[in-house]
């Protein structure tokens, strides 16, 4: 663990160094204790909602991947914003809104107008990862909040549950993530929920087949069509690892080489015949130390991209609206 964390140091140094802007230290004096203010409102969810977590974490991954991190995801309609929680990767699915209102709540009474939603985002994530097992770093903060969101963006640059692994990649791409990102963020779907829409086609009409999707262990497969029948409700849940279904580990890695991938998305870093993600999902299984290492360096990359700071943006005193509205 302590190599673990003098490299998170040095990690921070150097990607800090690149976006000097952010920063671990950014809240050091304004607001000293932000992230256990965080982990504390996180905690009291977690003992009513053991999903909240990853939940939190999805939607740091969700608002990053649409204008970057800036808080937008958290919008609601109003006269000036189309809000990007009706977009299809999000509508129905993204969650955790009123957990993130109650750490804004939180962090506004310790110390007003100080620290943004898109950081808050940020923290949840990074807190969420640790509670349940995983590893710690220190996100990198000085975010400050958009005044729009971008609903067109939210539909095409999600990455889909269905999508090919050549799609995927090159959403990543187009946002400065590499291959390695790719398969290390994609380890977060160790734990955490997912409904029978986002994989019941594999179940049995795959790519229009009218049979399931071949890379499914069969095992696996049955198990799945009893809890989503084809006829049955598609917001059913099932856990995206069988095995430690709460725990942040490198399971998610081993139900891949077992073709127990829960979506078309998870399976393909492992089953695309001849992909580079097959060597690092191999890496990420054997060694859970180095998905670990890795996870938290491509964290902090996917948190890097395209922040507002300086004056652009808000600091959002409540984070479903922009200030004044």
């Amino acid at each position: 663990m302590s190599l673990l964390l003098v490299g998170t140091i040095v990690l921070t140094l150097l990607i800090g160094g690149s976006n000097s802007q952010l920063s671990a230290t950014f809240y050091s004096t304004t607001c000293p204790n932000v992230t256990s203010i965080v982990s504390n409102v996180i905690q009291q969810a977690l003992q009513s909602d053991t999903r909240i977590a990853a939940s939190l974490l999805r939607l740091h991954f969700h608002d990053c991947f649409v204008d970057g991190c800036d808080g937008s995801i958290l919008l609601d309609n109003s006269s000036t914003i189309v809000t990007e929680k009706d977009a299809g990767p999000n509508s129905n699915s993204v969650r955790g809104f009123g957990v993130v209102d109650n750490i804004k709540t939180a962090v506004e009474n310790s110390c007003a107008g100080v620290v943004s939603c898109a950081d808050i985002l940020a923290i949840a994530a990074q807190v969420s990862v640790t509670l349940s097992g995983g590893p710690t770093w220190n996100a990198l903060l000085g975010r400050r909040d958009s005044t729009t969101a971008n609903l067109a963006g939210a539909n095409t640059n999600l990455p889909s549950p269905f999508a090919s692994l050549s799609n995927i990649t090159a959403k990543f791409s187009a946002v400065g993530l590499d291959t390695t990102d790719l398969v290390a963020l994609s380890g977060g779907h160790t734990f955490g929920r997912a409904k029978c829409s986002s994989f019941s086609s594999r179940l049995y009409n795959f790519s229009g087949t009218g049979s399931p999707d071949p890379t499914l262990n069969s095992t696996y497969l049955a198990t799945l069509q009893q809890t989503c029948p084809q006829n049955g409700s598609s917001n059913t849940l099932t856990n995206f690892d069988p095995t430690t279904p709460d725990t942040f580990d490198s399971n998610y890695f081993s139900n891949l080489q077992n073709n127990n991938g829960l979506l078309q998305s998870d399976q393909e870093l492992f089953s695309t015949s001849g992909a580079s993600t097959i060597s690092i999902v191999n890496s990420f299984s054997s060694n859970q130390t180095a998905f670990f290492q890795s996870f938290v360096t491509s964290m902090i990359n996917m948190g890097n991209i395209s922040p507002l700071t300086g004056t652009n943006g808000q600091i959002r005193s409540d984070c479903k609206k922009v200030n004044g509205s």
